[in-house]
């Protein structure tokens, strides 16, 4: 598979454009349709993609694992094996970030999500969201504009896919509501073919003042 740049991976805007998301009736709180420019979503193979920085999901000691942890271990080469040895681990909910190696990418960022607990929702929810926004405050330190993301902690990890995606899409738009937001080109959703759950993940109101919301859909590894 050839790389895709940045460039041609597509914006919500674009997919509204296109007819490929379809109204809804529930939104966001504070989603705006601004954030339709600089919110994109592809299917395909993370390791391909032509972009700033690639978020993996990675486990607490980073030395690689299964899944998009193992396939970004693969593609990048043992450069980035032994770079993840120096950095002594990374704890649940934060991120760390390395060079790519022979991805086409720029920068790895290696973020830990939670192993699901659902006898503690709230503190695995507070966890991933963590990771989402300190990957983005990491991209932003190193002068990333474009950041793909990998669905965190819905593997093995099993957290419940719809609540990951809600705090993936919410995280992303607080991100991009605040101060730093401007320093942010594009935030990319990756899903890789597999076992997937088409979600409707109500995200931005529509260009149209006539209609209220638009919704997005996601396919997510679990």
């Amino acid at each position: 598979m050839a790389t895709i740049p940045a460039a041609e991976i597509p914006t919500l805007r674009l997919l509204y454009k296109l007819k490929r998301l379809e109204p809804s009736s529930s939104v966001l709180r504070g989603a705006t349709s601004a954030h339709n420019n600089k919110i994109a979503t592809i299917r395909g193979d993370i390791t391909k993609l032509a972009v700033d920085a690639i978020v993996n999901a990675a486990n607490r000691s980073l030395l690689g694992g299964g899944g998009v942890d193992g396939a970004i271990h693969r593609a990048a080469g043992p450069g980035l094996l032994a770079e993840c040895r120096t950095l002594g681990g990374c704890a649940t909910g934060s991120s760390k970030i390395t060079d790519a190696y022979h991805l086409p990418c720029k920068k790895v960022i290696h973020t830990v999500g939670p192993v699901y607990n659902d006898l503690y929702p709230e503190r695995c929810a507070a966890a991933l969201e963590s990771c989402y926004r300190s990957s983005l405050q990491l991209a932003v330190q190193h002068g990333l504009r474009t950041v793909a993301f990998s669905c965190i902690s819905t593997g093995v990890y099993g957290y419940p896919t719809r609540d990951a995606a809600t705090i993936a899409c919410s995280t992303a738009k607080d991100f991009l509501s605040g101060e730093q937001g401007s320093k942010l080109d594009k935030i990319i959703f990756v899903t890789f073919e597999g076992r997937t759950l088409l979600l409707t993940i109500a995200f931005c109101r529509a260009f149209n003042p006539n209609t209220t919301t638009l919704m997005i859909s996601f396919h997510f590894l679990f």
